[in-house]
């Protein structure tokens, strides 16, 4: 018999062939140490397995694939079928799993999977582990030098010509701990606060994210309708004619505009006051992505005032 697998993350579909091609048996499997176990031994009830065809022995398959090694079977990586099967034979797990095991009878699958339980493995992982650590290493590199753009020009001359391990140490020696959990604090309490005040679809991260985009000064934003242009959240006019409708504003600050759209389909789904509103424009013949865009106008309403409010000094 010839043992054909099609992965997935959470269960696997298998399939038994005979020599002669012919179908005994399909099932599915857990994607698990017993369910590995299950698969072998429902297999071998059709007679006695030697081969199986895999798909994705270096991903979802990979540590069935080691299992069945284990078991002295001989196990094969199955490609895919190209698009041309697909489209004339169909697409489906157990169909994929049968191909799988015709890939094994057939001789066109002729990669054996790799073992992947010695020392390459070993190897292979430090060598993902390095190129993670000098990747994130490359990013906090553009990260520090992109801050010291905006930083006082007497701090830029003084590290301008710099190399890296020299600017990391200086930098380091710049660090005042109390000054900045004083200042984490205080973003944090402000976030908090904001929250709060808010209640429905919003959380310290999404309000971080707005008041970023407001800045320390948010005196220098004239009207609520000029924080929700900041925020790309302002009507566009796209009327021609007889047709008279706004679309969504592609520009602004997108980190703003994201967070704007996590409190929308937050609301969207607990909050019965937008849920009311969504549903009266539905029935209005407004489109979903015009009510999304006008729930994100109020959205941003809300928050601007909010934060105007929170801020020492008068009060409008």
């Amino acid at each position: 018999m010839v043992l054909g697998v099609d992965t997935h993350r959470d269960v696997h579909v298998a399939a038994v062939l005979s020599v002669m091609g012919t179908v005994l048996a399909t099932d599915q499997f857990p994607a698990t140490a017993a369910g590995y176990r299950d698969l072998l031994k429902w297999a071998r009830k059709s007679g006695a397995v030697r081969r199986a065809g895999v798909e994705g022995t270096g991903s979802y398959g990979a540590s069935l694939s080691r299992y069945l090694l284990t078991q002295d079977i001989d196990v094969f990586d199955v490609n895919r079928m190209d698009r041309a099967d697909r489209r004339r034979r169909g697409k489906s797990d157990p169909l994929d799993a049968q191909n799988a095991a015709r890939a094994v009878l057939s001789g066109r699958a002729r990669a054996r999977a790799k073992s992947g339980d010695g020392p390459v493995q070993i190897a292979r992982m430090f060598k993902l582990t390095k190129a993670s650590a000098v990747k994130a290493r490359t990013q906090a590199i553009n990260q520090l030098k992109a801050v010291l753009i905006t930083a006082d020009p007497a701090l830029r001359e003084e590290l301008a010509g710099l190399g890296n391990a020299e600017l990391f140490r200086t930098c380091a020696r710049f660090t005042d701990v109390s000054s900045l959990e004083e200042v984490g604090e205080e973003s944090v309490l402000q976030a908090t606060r904001i929250t709060l005040g808010l209640l429905v679809g919003i959380d310290p991260d999404t309000a971080v994210a707005l008041l970023i985009t407001v800045g320390d000064n948010p005196e220098r934003l004239d009207s609520e309708a000029s924080f929700a242009a900041l925020c790309g959240v302002s009507p566009v006019e796209r009327s021609s004619g007889r047709r008279q409708y706004r679309r969504l504003n592609r520009g602004g600050d997108r980190q703003a505009n994201a967070a704007l759209h996590r409190i929308v389909f937050t609301r969207l789904r607990v909050d019965p006051r937008t849920q009311d509103y969504y549903e009266r424009r539905i029935k209005e013949g407004k489109a979903r992505r015009e009510i999304v865009r006008c729930l994100k106008r109020y959205a941003a309403r809300e928050v601007f005032h909010l934060v105007r409010w929170l801020q020492p000094g008068p009060r409008s």
